[in-house]
């Protein structure tokens, strides 16, 4: 037995009513509907036929269409065509209502909810949490810019993902290509941990980052420098800690090549440097960490933005 849809979807004065899939009835107006969508313009625009010449389902005197869409996905979609004072617009944030919506839109030829599916799927909140998943939506949908740029996004995490649900949406090849992708952007980022040369033209001479020397310039530092020159500066051995975190972060960008990751591993290191109570590093680890961080995490994104993003999409659009 087919139900009633809640407001604004059962309007007394509505002219025509859309049954969905699994039974609830929309009672809309054809006007809203037609100014939204050229295919709903075409569909009511038809002649009628006269009565009794005709197998139309009718209830209360108005047409009953059938609709292949359930009932969430027909009322998200339904409140974009309907006026904002009548119906306020559907949150997306939930991904797995965006492809429904995307292939309900596309239907129906309603553009503005295709836009509002691609904010939605750039959105900075959802992309930082589920990159792979808008990879997954993006590419099955054809949608470019949205692709690359989900596709961006996962660099922040491991080269593996997890399962997730969209999986069955792109071919093997497509999350081979990711993966390649990925890795390549790993490999790109490397150079930055192997040659300082970077770092150094960045301070020009040792006065300008001292506190990268530790003992060398500072007797009250308590911290220790490494013995070997993997990354010593102008040849001097820098200072315990940084070293580590130097080579910490070298295997960490090779998984997750991210200016993010940098900013991440920078965070735990102040932390670690500051417990130790160094009476020269502790209490200025922060503001020279912070400013360091983000000159890496530059670096870092524009070692990766060169390499291509746009091989493993390129049989499809």
């Amino acid at each position: 037995m087919a139900t009633c849809a809640s407001a604004p979807f059962d309007h007394a004065q509505a002219d025509v009513i859309l049954r969905s899939a699994d039974g609830v009835e929309f009672r809309v107006f054809k006007l809203f509907l037609s100014l939204a969508s050229p295919l709903f313009e075409t569909l009511f625009g038809l002649p009628q036929a006269p009565d009794g010449a005709t197998d139309q389902e009718m209830k209360d005197g108005l047409a009953v269409i059938a609709m292949s869409e359930d009932s969430k996905t027909l009322d998200s979609f339904l409140r974009f065509c309907y006026p904002s004072t009548l119906a306020e617009d559907p949150s997306l944030e939930n991904l797995e209502d965006i492809l429904s919506i995307l292939a309900a839109a596309r239907k129906y030829s309603l553009d503005l909810i295709e836009r509002k599916v691609c904010q939605a799927l750039a959105n900075p909140k959802v992309l930082e949490t589920e990159p792979i998943r808008c990879f997954a939506i993006a590419q099955n949908a054809r949608l470019k810019h949205e692709t690359i740029t989900a596709a961006r996004h996962t660099l922040r995490h491991p080269l593996v993902p997890a399962q997730f649900p969209e999986i069955g949406l792109i071919t093997a090849s497509e999350l081979l290509a990711l993966l390649t992708y990925h890795k390549n952007c790993g490999i790109a980022v490397q150079p930055l941990t192997k040659d300082l040369k970077w770092l150094t033209d960045h301070y020009v001479n040792q006065n300008a980052c001292r506190w990268l020397l530790g003992p060398y310039y500072n007797g009250t530092c308590s911290c220790g420098q490494v013995t070997d020159n993997k990354f010593s500066l102008w040849g001097i051995q820098t200072v315990t800690w940084w070293a580590t975190y130097m080579q910490e972060l070298s295997e960490l960008l090779m998984d997750r090549p991210s200016g993010d990751t940098v900013r991440t591993a920078t965070d735990k290191t102040i932390q670690k440097v500051r417990s130790k109570n160094c009476g020269a590093c502790s209490s200025s680890v922060k503001a020279n960490m912070t400013e360091f961080s983000d000159l890496l995490a530059l670096k870092v994104d524009e070692a990766v933005a060169p390499v291509c993003t746009l091989l493993y999409i390129r049989e499809r659009f």
